[in-house]
């Protein structure tokens, strides 16, 4: 047995399946995340939720299928870590805390990380495909994505808000 194929395909489909249904979730209720959005401080909320809910899905997808899987692994990450610096941090460390605290946050961040590093292992259809994305090109993916996250959080939201 493979066991550490075996983890990262457990790691890499878990990561997959949250993102995808969190995705799907911002989906089945655009207009109540839009809402949402609006409240906590960002520019056109409704093209926010579509572009949230549709990234979120891809990202799932890729992670699921082990396709793409750092630059999926990496979106992930990006995504997290948003919501991590614009809503989380300042709720202190547990989930339960009011507003939600940033320990799933940064657990979902920690553990794409890894995945966008290691990438999709033997048992993935980037393997399948010889997609060939390693060492140090992860790491720059890596990197990318999370620029391009704060890159987005400083074009988009509303200077002064918080909560």
């Amino acid at each position: 047995m493979d066991f550490g194929n075996l983890a990262l395909a457990i790691l890499r489909i878990w990561v997959g399946i949250v993102m995808f249904v969190h995705g799907a979730n911002h989906a089945r209720t655009l207009a109540g995340t839009g809402r949402w959005l609006s409240r906590v401080g960002w520019r056109a909320p409704r093209f926010q939720a579509r572009l949230l809910a549709v990234v979120e899905i891809a990202i799932g997808i890729g992670l699921i299928l082990g396709l793409m899987t750092t630059p999926a692994a990496s979106g992930a990450v990006a995504v997290v870590l948003v919501a991590f610096a614009t809503e989380h941090l300042r709720n202190g460390f547990f989930i339960f805390n009011k507003g939600q605290g940033y320990e799933y946050v940064v657990t979902l961040a920690v553990a794409g990380a890894a995945l966008a590093l290691l990438g999709g292992g033997g048992w993935s259809l980037d393997s399948l495909l010889d997609v060939k994305l390693t060492g140090a090109h992860n790491g720059r993916i890596l990197l990318a994505a999370i620029a391009l996250g704060a890159v987005h959080v400083a074009a988009s939201r509303r200077p002064g808000r918080n909560s």
